[in-house]
């Protein structure tokens, strides 16, 4: 009776909803989110290999810098610290070496020591910079180092996550215990972690298939501007060419500094970036912040444009979408309370971006992952990371599977905008990607 019950409520509640997936235009997002729940399935129980030695040396390694740099620290201070503390750490920053003539307080009355804080004070002292990477450290111990030999499965030696595919309100997929996605990949300590990740035996490598600057290209697919596309297909430097045409310079004449501060613009205008916050992140004046952003919009209008009539679309409709018609509603699109209405203008604005990126590499998954079955091969999706794919891939099989990786990442959705894969082999995780 029970087991009939669970099958007539299910085919109830089908028939309830499934009229209402046209109604809310979600049947193109359904088609590729429901096969995608096998693929899940697959890789959550395929899991990949840890090997624990690597880890456990780290940590003993990551131990020591940590004692080195909390000397540093405390003989900065002139005193013994417990640098875990917010309120010591913000009386030394503030009422002895006075870094800041009025600092914000928490609602607690202690002085704010978050990390956007010490970000903002590195300029102004070494042991502000020392702060930052104790920190960094300890979290990279303490959630990583430690945490994930801990994980692996005692019967098959691999950590296996799970996915989560209702999570984020812009369809990116989460991970959970352990969470795989959140493992830092720009400084070199962070990657040190990825070699704890190998294949799953000598007959395999890891093979990293990686989307490249895929959110820019899909600012240009969706706002059309024909500067940013001409730079894509032109297959240049993006963050060089972005930079000689808000900066006015040949391509030849762009410095470092200026390819650095195009880079920053690029990526923070999908997130609506202000001029106090890109100030903020290249530590220059808000007039000179504010310039940067205005010759930016001034060389690519297309996308001031987009800006624009994505935010006017999301007031009318209560509602923005991606390229594939998943929905993100915003309550607060119309709202009184300006903080509330600039917050959601900012989502009309990135969730149609971040949220096609999703979108592409969901399909790419599972039209993959189909392919793999079809051919029976031994080759299997075992990893998603944001814009990364990872596979342990058979050796004997690699001819075939690359094209068959790199076809189904590109042609997800087609695009006007060449969409270009980074793909890296390796004994583990690091050498790979």
């Amino acid at each position: 009776e029970y087991a009939c019950e669970d099958a007539d409520v299910t085919l109830q509640l089908k028939q309830l909803f499934e009229p209402m997936l046209k109604e809310k235009g979600a049947e193109r997002v359904f088609a590729f989110e429901c096969p995608l729940v096998a693929v899940l399935v697959e890789m959550e129980h395929q899991g990949i290999r840890l090997v624990s030695e690597p880890l456990r040396e780290y940590s003993q390694q990551l131990e020591a810098e940590v004692k080195e740099i909390e000397g540093k620290i405390c003989a900065q201070a002139g005193m013994q610290l417990n640098l875990d503390s917010p309120k010591q750490i913000g009386q030394v920053l503030f009422d002895i070496l006075k870094l800041e003539a009025k600092p914000k307080k928490t609602r607690t009355g202690q002085y704010a020591t978050s990390e956007p804080v010490l970000q903002r004070l590195a300029p102004k002292h070494q042991i502000v910079r020392d702060l930052l990477e104790y920190r960094q450290m300890r979290k990279l111990q303490t959630t990583y180092v430690d945490m994930l030999p801990a994980s692996v499965h005692d019967r098959t030696g691999k950590v296996h996550t799970t996915y989560s595919q209702i999570m984020t309100s812009t369809g990116r997929l989460a991970s959970q215990n352990p969470n795989l996605q959140n493992i830092p990949i720009r400084t070199a300590r962070g990657r040190e972690i990825r070699k704890a990740f190998v294949p799953s035996g000598p007959d395999f490598l890891l093979l990293s298939a990686d989307y490249s600057q895929i959110e820019l290209r899909i600012i240009a697919e969706i706002s059309g501007d024909g500067g940013l596309i001409e730079a894509f297909n032109s297959g240049a430097d993006i963050h060089r060419t972005t930079a000689a045409l808000v900066f006015g310079v040949p391509f030849e004449g762009v410095t470092d500094e200026m390819r650095s501060k195009s880079k920053m613009v690029n990526y923070g205008i999908a997130y609506g970036i202000s001029a106090f916050g890109l100030a903020q992140r290249l530590n220059i004046p808000r007039y000179e912040a504010k310039a940067i952003i205005d010759q930016y919009f001034a060389a690519f209008p297309g996308i001031r444009n987009y800006m624009n009539l994505i935010i006017d679309f999301a007031r009318r409709h209560g509602y923005v979408e991606t390229l594939e018609g998943r929905r993100r509603y915003l309550r607060d699109i119309n709202s009184r309370n300006a903080t509330a209405r600039a917050a959601a203008e900012r989502n009309a604005v990135n969730s149609p971006i971040q949220g096609t990126a999703a979108d592409m590499i969901k399909i790419a998954m599972v039209n993959i992952h189909r392919r793999l079955a079809e051919g029976g091969f031994k080759t299997k999706m075992i990893l998603q990371v944001h814009d990364e794919l990872v596979f342990d891939m058979h050796r004997a099989e690699q001819e075939t599977i690359i094209p068959i990786v790199r076809d189904g990442m590109v042609n997800a959705i087609p695009m006007k905008v060449p969409i270009e894969i980074d793909l890296g082999l390796g004994e583990n995780w690091l050498e790979a990607h």
